[in-house]
This record gives C-alpha cells, sequence and structure tokens, in this order.
C-alpha cells in the first residue's frame, strides 16, 4: 500500500503548503516558532489544510516532546498525568488537543493554571473557529491563528510531484478533478489518488467511481464553476427561471457540491431580495440545512425547488445597500456618541410602550440617512408600516 498522506506529510516549515499567511518569510508566526518564542496556540481551519501537521512541524522544530490527543475523548487524569512526568523536566512538552471546540469547560480550567506557569505549549486545532466555545480565560492566555484550503495552484504543484516520484500514470483531466472535487483538503486529495492506483492508469472515469461529487464547494480552478454559478446568480437576479435551472443543473452535473450551492443561494435571497420577499430568506435556510443531511441525488429536489422561488420572487437589494452604507460612514469614522436617554439604566429613556407603541425620541446625536427603500412587494408594506408609526399626523 502506498500510505500517500501518511508519506508525503511535511516535516518541515518549508515543505507545509498554502499557509503563506503563517508561514511566509515574513510572517509573524514562523518568527514566533523560529525564535522559540510561541504562546500557547488555538488553529483552526478546514480538513486537511495542515493543522495536525504544522502542530508536529512546531514540535519538531522546537525538540519538544509531543502528545496527540482529541478533546473527544480527553481524560482530565491523562492531562494531569503529562504534566506530572515534566514537572522537572528542562523541556516542557507540547501537548496538541484537537477537535478544540469539545473541550468541557472542567477540562479547560484544569488546563488553566499550567498554560499560566508554562508547563507544557498547548496547541489546539479545530474545523470550526473555536473563539467562543473556549473560556475567556483560555483566550486571554492564547493566540487564535486560521489557516486556509490550500488553493488549486499549491495543490496541483505538490500533487504533480507526488505521482512524478511515486510512477503513478494520471492523465491532466483526471488530476484538475482531484485538485477541485478535494476542496482544498490535500489529505483527501492523497487518498483518492491513492483509491484510485489500484486501477492502474488514474482517468476521470475511475476517479468517479469512487468519488462522483466534489466534496467541498468554490475551489476549482477551471473558471467555468464560478462561471456557472454567477451565471445561475445572475440569471435568478434576472428572474429567469429556466436559465437558472439550466445553470443550477450544470453545476450539479459538474460535481458541485449541494452546500455549496445552498449557500450562494441564501445570500442571494438578502442580497437581491431582502424584505421585498422574507421568506426567501427563510427557504434558503431551510434548503441549506436540508442538503446538509441528505445531499444528493435528493438534494436536486430541494435546490431546484429554491431555485424557482426566488427566481419568481420580487427583487430589491433595499438591505444589502443600507448596511453597506453603515459600515462605510463607520470605517470612515463616524462614531458619534450614544446619547445619554438611551444608555443603560437611563432615566430619562422614553419606553415606547407606555405611549401606544410609538413616542417621539432622538436616538442618534446627528441624523443619518442609510435605508432607501425601493417599495418594491412586501417592502412597500413594511415602509407603509413604518410610516404609519413614525408619522404624528397618523397618530
Amino acid at each position: 500500500m502506498l500510505k500517500l498522506a501518511l508519506n508525503y506529510r511535511p516535516k518541515t516549515l518549508d515543505a507545509i503548503i498554502g499557509q503563506e499567511h503563517l508561514l511566509g518569510k515574513d510572517a509573524i508566526l514562523r518568527k514566533m516558532i523560529e525564535k522559540d518564542a510561541l504562546p500557547h496556540l488555538f488553529l483552526y481551519g478546514p480538513p486537511g489544510c495542515g493543522k495536525t501537521t504544522l502542530a508536529r512541524v512546531i514540535a519538531s522544530a522546537l525538540e519538544r516532546p509531543f502528545y496527540e490527543l482529541n478533546a473527544t475523548t480527553l481524560k482530565i487524569e491523562e492531562l494531569r498525568t503529562i504534566f506530572k512526568n515534566y514537572a522537572h523536566a528542562l523541556q516542557k512538552p507540547l501537548i496538541f488537543i484537537d477537535e478544540v471546540h469539545r473541550l468541557s469547560k472542567n477540562q479547560q480550567e484544569v488546563l488553566l493554571p499550567f498554560m499560566e506557569t508554562q508547563a507544557a505549549l498547548i496547541i489546539g486545532a479545530s474545523t470550526e473557529n473555536p473563539y467562543y466555545s473556549l473560556t475567556a480565560a483560555m483566550r486571554s492566555r492564547s493566540h487564535l491563528f486560521e489557516l486556509n484550503a490550500v488553493d488549486p495552484a499549491s495543490m496541483k504543484n505538490y500533487l504533480r510531484a507526488v505521482v512524478r516520484k511515486e510512477g503513478i500514470t494520471i492523465d491532466e483531466e483526471a488530476l484538475e478533478y482531484t485538485v477541485f472535487s478535494s476542496g482544498g483538503d490535500l489529505r483527501a486529495a492523497l487518498n483518492l489518488l491513492e483509491s484510485a492506483h489500484i486501477a492502474g492508469e488514474i482517468t476521470l472515469p475511475v476517479l468517479k467511481q469512487i468519488r462522483p461529487h466534489a466534496m467541498q464547494g468554490g475551489s476549482s480552478e477551471s473558471e467555468s464553476h464560478y462561471e456557472l454559478t454567477s451565471a445561475m446568480i445572475k440569471s435568478i437576479r434576472g428572474s429567469d427561471i429556466d436559465a437558472a435551472l439550466y445553470y443550477l443543473a450544470r453545476l450539479i452535473e459538474g460535481g458541485e457540491p449541494a452546500e455549496f450551492i445552498a449557500r450562494r443561494l441564501a445570500i442571494l435571497a438578502s442580497e437581491d431580495i431582502g424584505n421585498a420577499n422574507p421568506n426567501a430568506l427563510n427557504l434558503a435556510s431551510s434548503t441549506l440545512n436540508i442538503v446538509k443531511h441528505i445531499g444528493y441525488p435528493e438534494a436536486r429536489i430541494s435546490l431546484g425547488q429554491l431555485v424557482i422561488y426566488l427566481a419568481s420572487s420580487p427583487k430589491s437589494n433595499s438591505a444589502y445597500e443600507a448596511i453597506n452604507r453603515a459600515l462605510k460612514a463607520v470605517k470612515e469614522g463616524d462614531t458619534d456618541p450614544i446619547p445619554d436617554h438611551i444608555k443603560t439604566h437611563a432615566k430619562s429613556y422614553l419606553y415606547p410602550h407606555s405611549y401606544g407603541g410609538w413616542v417621539a425620541q432622538e436616538y442618534l446625536i446627528r441624523p443619518k440617512s442609510f435605508y432607501q427603500t425601493q417599495k418594491i412587494g412586501f417592502e412597500k408594506n413594511l415602509y407603509e408600516w413604518h410610516e404609519k408609526i413614525v408619522t404624528p399626523s397618523a397618530k
């Protein structure tokens, strides 16, 4: 057996691909590693991007004893034993904890004093951002770094080197599909090649027998996948149902994951429809949840239903434009103080419910105008409701 993922796991910082923002020549994380000045770290990013590999490389570079644990099976006594064994050692261990977002509060509290005294270097990893699952005390004693999915160009170059060294025969079309369908997951790409190699020459039909659809979306090196997605979105925005369904079908047949398509449609539901039909976002959210659990081929039905609904809905980008205007103002320094009468526990605050639902009251130091309704679809109803609420003559 080739064991490609094991044999070609990077052993040095320079061999790790796709993480230039963290490990490039001038990157601060690399400098901290090289100067042995690392704080406790929590790494997060998609599967196969190199989180565990980076932890192992750090342990090797710093010549530290390495312990690899998983938060789902971690026992507190196991931790205490490790700390006890190195209580008087000159070289403290590196403890790597995978699935760190699953650490219980009790487990985190056990780690805290040892993190504080530097009894070990703690590195955690997760496919999810662990920020909100970690206690404030843990966050205070560590840094959080995000790893990216391996970019298509880097992955292709890496795989070319592997197949050349291993004497694997693969045509260009199959290599392209391996890169695209792996969605930035280098381990998945190597595992796919290893399985396909059993057939001899690796071709696209062989790969599609093993992996009929891409694992994750949006990582194709070929422009066609981006262009097809763009065409589908523009067709929905233009209310052309048949065109939208056609591009949806091409995305599905091209191996685009159902979850990726649903995410794009959920964005469209807010950006291009918004309050002209608020239920569009509800249906998009439901579809995203559904396709996560059922996958193809059944997911095509839910996606088709959503595409038809979105294309048929009235369109408005008022909400999209409004939040962009507000963000632009804040980024440009428009940060007025909060009026005293609406601060917490303010005595002069007028409670609208005590005045029949609305009372004249200032909520900004200076007036601002971000939202500009287009009065399309349900958005028109919202506008009329709002005007009846805030217009004194309507009282």
